[in-house]
């Protein structure tokens, strides 16, 4: 007896890939169950009590949808990379230097405390996007023009944005030495619902801000451009089949340059929320990993940016579930469960596994 691996011929209804995602999730979630009472875990009060902080009530949903406002800017960034076969493994580094570059309009300073907020968030957001374009242009160039693997570049430049950016948190940036920078003035702030409390009382403490707005616009923008668009045709059908787009005329190289420069101002624009609308500052580790967690997410929303705001919500309430339930390694733990169960419901959906009898396999 032996194990036989197919390619799948059949299609399945466009519901179907989704489905299997959401079982793939559900799944996650049992094995999780089983292995905390395994552990002498009560698995039932800790999935209360995980969907209570962080669906419970309009306050802790809104801590959610916060963590993930940056992970459905980078589901999408890492989505319109993957459409046309290129490996952006770079998000989270391009998410740093959006933030840095949209930092420097503050603290070089590009304008003072006394001007306007909508100039200063315009230009912030100019210099985020611009930074993650520049960071996404390096290796789809050297892609595009010496076939260099844009796997390993990307994922190597995580590293030097991330230390670019520590140079200026603990040099000429720093605040009295601390591995931060001063805390932005207020005109560099996204507006937050909390800013309103004043009018609508039920706002109070609701930290939820204007980078909701950017990251719901960014996902709808994303799924015209790749289903409506004559380039986003190109895109699927360069990552699809790169020789039929080749006989077609498409000019490849040039489709991988700018293909790797808009997933990297997405990722770019994801710091500049972050560092705009949250933390007020730049900083070290302002992100938990939301460049690698966008790959997450873009993959089991079955690269459909639609698909990346509910899959990027349940990742947001990890986060905060992270912080709330004890172990704390508890949502890392189911973190992996569901990349686990998402890269083999995958490899189910594009293969059959059979079981055949040698001399059947022979014959």
């Amino acid at each position: 007896m032996r194990l036989v691996i197919e390619k799948r011929i059949e299609e399945f209804p466009r519901w179907f890939p989704a489905a299997v995602s959401l079982g793939a999730v559900v799944i996650a979630f049992v094995i999780s169950g089983i292995i905390l009472r395994f552990l002498g875990g009560e698995p039932i009060k800790v999935l209360t009590f995980f969907f209570r902080a962080t669906f419970g009530s309009w306050g802790v949903f809104s801590d959610t949808l916060v963590k993930a406002i940056p992970l459905i800017i980078v589901g999408v960034a890492c989505t319109v990379a993957f459409k046309m076969g290129l490996w952006n493994i770079g998000a989270e580094g391009q998410l740093y230097m959006g933030a840095f570059a949209s930092s420097a309009v503050v603290l070089i300073p590009l304008v003072s405390e006394e001007t306007p907020r909508f100039i200063v968030i315009t230009l912030m957001l100019i210099f985020g996007v611009a930074g993650g374009a520049l960071y996404g242009f390096i290796p789809g160039y050297l892609k595009a023009r010496f076939k260099v693997n844009e796997i390993i570049t990307t994922l190597m430049l995580n590293y030097v944005a991330i230390q670019w950016n520590n140079y200026w948190i603990f040099g000429r940036w720093s605040d009295g030495g601390f591995q931060m920078t001063k805390t932005f003035a207020r005109n560099a702030w996204l507006p937050r619902l909390a800013d309103y409390a004043r009018e609508i009382r039920a706002f109070s403490g609701i930290t939820l801000h204007l980078g909701l707005v950017f990251a719901i616009v960014a996902a709808f923008g994303i799924w015209w451009v790749l289903e409506r668009s004559r380039w986003g045709y190109e895109i699927k059908l360069v990552g699809d089949n790169p020789e039929a787009a080749r006989y077609a005329g498409i000019n490849i190289r040039r489709n991988m340059i700018l293909v790797m420069m808009l997933s990297g101002a997405l990722a770019g624009l994801a710091g500049m929320t972050e560092i705009s609308g949250v933390v007020h500052r730049l900083q070290e580790s302002f992100s938990p990993g939301y460049g690698f967690t966008g790959i997450i997410v873009a993959w089991l929303a079955k690269l459909n940016p639609i698909l990346v705001i509910p899959v990027s919500i349940l990742f947001g309430a990890l986060i905060v579930a992270g912080r709330e339930i004890q172990p704390s390694g508890l949502s890392q733990m189911l973190q992996g469960f569901i990349l686990f169960m998402l890269i083999s419901s995958d490899v189910l959906l594009r293969y059959r596994i059979r079981i055949v009898r040698t001399n059947q396999a022979t014959a």
